[in-house]
């Protein structure tokens, strides 16, 4: 590398990484930032909560009933996405069952914004349906990627499969632009625009990943956007069509870098994936400094890690770059011994996926390799990669490796030595992140409860079920439970510690968590 270019990426990262310590109080995209871990230094977070009971006329939760809850927000009926704060609100994606535009009760894909401090709701963005692409966008499941905010912006991947840069105050000081035609969108095709109103969210910029590119959701369209000075990484979701046989179309990329104050595409990725897609493609780039390099890392749908070279600070080429693999691993355990890999790419074959996002952490790769936990399949392995590789690193890159995991679908989250790691058979896995020791597992639920991560904050794990509960545990070499909260609907994201105050989305509420009132007798 030039020794120039060394510098001038050197200079970007360490302000970049700066700007993230100004901010820490905030929590502007899901997980760390550019390392994807899923911890947080937030101090003073709730042990103990009571969520309170659910008003039967109303179906909201009264907030009189509740013990150390600030204040609690009504969602739709399902929501996946995880809590996002930043510049004194409040993101959250989830469906339309609970409507707040009356104009617009069928099911659609929502984000909605609440003020930090009240609760009070702000706007949402309200995306119809992807209908032409069968199976592409599920049933009721609304909008499910974790926006990542930068400053008055907000970018976040619809349920569509669009990009779409938002104003953070959404229409409330009118309509910025470029994008004008909020109104049609809302309304739908074929339909006639809708007024819209102060509490409708404001699109700066949208890039359409299934109109431009040829990518293909499967099921849903899923990427927390990483913003790396004035780049964007997103995941296309390109995967298999409804029947689960082919992929549509194996030219469109899986990676993309965007322009984030125009939405231009800059650069798109080589990896070559092709065919090779299991089912769909769920994770997202992390980034991290190996040396001179500036990688980002990505787990994809055809169950390899990549490693690639991202773009110089500033680069807006005048035809899209191409993001080359600086070297890739093979996530199917097989491939660490034979040459041969069974080829079987079916939803239910022995194949191995990627679903969670790649944890950096002191120079290493942390990821789960998975076979597929959506249809109740139970094997994957945790694996520890050194990241200074180049080429194919499948037999020489593992550190050290776990297998009593199972499948999952969750970002490990690693603190003071220690990776907690939770797998869709219901258990959290403690485990020494030099060794690969392991030093505890701790039974959180029945099989397939477990959807979201684990957060490591204030000395505590906290991890959410679909079965209603959330843990909160002490962190450390040896087991201990702190709590055990009883919920009213199911958790399928992840908590979120920002600002003092713990956030906690379940299916239908995002409750605001602030208060050191213990339980009582």
């Amino acid at each position: 590398m030039h020794p120039m270019r060394q510098l001038i990426l050197g200079a970007v990262w360490l302000a970049v990484s700066a700007a993230a310590q100004v901010e820490a109080g905030d929590q502007a995209q899901w997980g760390q930032r550019y390392t994807r871990n899923m911890v947080s230094s937030e101090t003073g977070l709730a042990v103990w909560f009571d969520a309170g009971r659910r008003d039967p006329q109303t179906g909201n939760i009264d907030l009189a009933t509740t013990v150390n809850v600030k204040w609690v927000a009504k969602l739709g009926s399902v929501t996946y996405a995880t809590p996002i704060v930043a510049g004194g609100r409040v993101y959250v994606g989830t469906n339309n069952d609970a409507p707040r535009d009356p104009r617009i009760t069928e099911d659609r894909g929502i984000l909605m914004c609440f003020e930090e401090q009240t609760g009070r709701f702000l706007w949402q963005l309200n995306v119809p349906k992807l209908v032409r692409i069968k199976w592409a966008d599920w049933r009721q499941i609304g909008i499910t990627s974790p926006p990542s905010v930068d400053g008055d912006r907000v970018y976040v991947t619809s349920n569509r499969g669009e990009v779409m840069c938002l104003d953070a105050d959404g229409m409330a000081d009118g309509n910025d632009g470029p994008f004008h035609d909020e109104g049609q969108l809302m309304a739908g095709q074929g339909h006639p625009p809708l007024k819209v109103t102060g509490t409708d969210a404001d699109i700066i910029w949208l890039f359409d990943m299934p109109g431009t590119l040829n990518a293909e959701p499967h099921n849903a369209a899923n990427c927390s956007i990483l913003i790396c000075g004035d780049h964007l990484y997103v995941c296309t979701s390109n995967g298999v069509e409804w029947t689960h046989r082919y992929v549509v179309h194996p030219e469109a990329p899986s990676v993309i870098a965007l322009d984030k104050r125009t939405g231009k595409l800059l650069a798109r990725d080589d990896f070559q994936i092709g065919p090779d897609i299991t089912h769909g493609q769920w994770s997202s780039v992390s980034a991290g400094r190996v040396g001179e390099r500036q990688l980002g890392f990505f787990g994809a749908g055809n169950g390899w890690l990549y490693a690639f070279e991202m773009l110089e600070p500033g680069w807006a080429g005048s035809e899209p770059a191409r993001l080359k693999p600086v070297w890739k691993f093979h996530g199917h355990p097989l491939a660490q011994t034979q040459d041969h890999v069974p080829a079987d790419h079916q939803h239910d074959s022995t194949s191995y996926q990627v679903t969670a996002m790649p944890v950096f952490y002191d120079g290493r790769i942390f990821l789960t390799f998975t076979q597929e936990p959506f249809h109740r399949m139970k094997l994957g392995w945790l694996v520890c990669l050194d990241a200074s590789g180049r080429g194919d690193v499948t037999r020489s890159a593992i550190i050290w490796s776990y297998d009593k995991i199972g499948s999952s679908t969750s970002t490990v989250a690693i603190a003071d030595g220690l990776v907690y790691a939770a797998g869709s058979d219901g258990r959290l896995h403690c485990l020494d992140a030099d060794t690969g020791r392991l030093y505890w597992v701790h039974d959180a639920g029945p099989p397939f409860s477990i959807s979201g991560s684990p957060l490591v904050a204030d000395g505590k794990v906290y991890l959410a079920t679909d079965a209603r509960t959330l843990w909160v545990l002490r962190a450390g070499k040896r087991l201990e439970v702190l709590s055990r909260i009883p919920m009213r609907d199911k958790i399928s994201a992840t908590p979120t510690a920002a600002n003092g105050v713990l956030y906690v989305a379940t299916w239908k509420h995002l409750y605001a968590v602030a208060g050191h009132r213990p339980p009582a007798d």
